[in-house]
């Protein structure tokens, strides 16, 4: 699969998104948004991808939107050309958002150097996020007089707090990997050359296992995250209904009681 801005992989059942504009440490410009949002809807519609794994070429993950794209527009006509690039730049951005909230799969975002502004917000987006130890992260986004994008102001809060979320994004502060792991931005924190090795270990883990369970668990986790313990009990009662009726249910159940490891097929 080819695009101008992405290299997509898909090896032991994991896809591997990597955003590819080194130059511009993968800022979200030229057909990268287009490319990210159609490797994300070809991967989830892949029954043999159990996990996404997204990660940037280079020395960056993300450095957020281009400001050398936005600084072109300004100098060009404004009047003109602003609503033309919003109004094809908005709508995509928050389909590509929902793409890796709706993925079924489990999306892990290796975060291999910098992920500001809407960077950050797309490692946020992913369900879970493991940083080189050269990751930086910051809503950068005050440090050029704009609002946050890409879901930032939904995923943050429930990450680190709403008074912590506030104080990132009203200061634009940028944070080292360490501070990310002690905020929960992220789960672990390796050397550089450890990140895509740990990543990959992890997601050969999480493919290893029944692929209904997992993914009914990621629906539910989302879900019952807005809602009252009547509705997420309720939630959890249809999911195991669904898993309990899937053949990897009944290998699971053999292999417990006949003392082995359990082979699961996906069916």
């Amino acid at each position: 699969m080819s695009y101008e801005c992405l290299l997509y992989d898909m090896t032991d059942n994991i896809a591997t998104l990597t955003l590819n504009r080194p130059e511009r440490l993968n800022a979200l410009g030229g057909s990268l948004r287009e490319d990210l949002y159609d490797a994300v809807m070809t991967a989830s519609s892949d029954r043999e991808v159990r996990v996404i794994v997204i990660t940037g070429a280079g020395r960056g993950f993300c450095s957020g939107g281009d400001v050398k794209a936005m600084r072109a527009i300004d100098q060009g006509d404004r009047s003109a050309n602003r609503p033309k690039l919003d109004d094809k730049i908005a709508p995509l951005r928050d389909r590509v958002v929902l793409a890796l909230r709706d993925a079924p799969q489990p999306v892990i975002a290796a975060v291999n150097g910098p992920a500001a502004g809407a960077g950050m917000n797309l490692a946020l987006a992913c369900d879970i996020r493991i940083a080189s130890e050269n990751a930086k992260f910051a809503q950068a986004f005050v440090r050029r007089g704009l609002h946050v994008d890409w879901g930032g102001t939904y995923f943050l809060p429930r990450i680190v707090g709403m008074a912590k979320a506030c104080e990132l994004i009203f200061t634009g502060d940028l944070i080292p990997a360490d501070e990310a792991l002690r905020l929960g931005i992220v789960t672990r924190v390796v050397p550089p050359d450890e990140l895509l090795p740990a990543t990959y270990e992890l997601a050969a883990r999480i493919a290893a296992g029944p692929p209904a369970a997992i993914r009914m668990a990621k629906r539910s986790l989302y879900h019952n995250l807005d809602c009252d313990l009547r509705q997420a009990l309720e939630q959890e009662t249809y999911s195991q209904i669904v898993c309990r009726e899937t053949e990897d249910a009944r290998e699971g159940i053999a292999a417990f009681t006949e003392k082995r490891v359990p082979r699961f097929k996906g069916r």
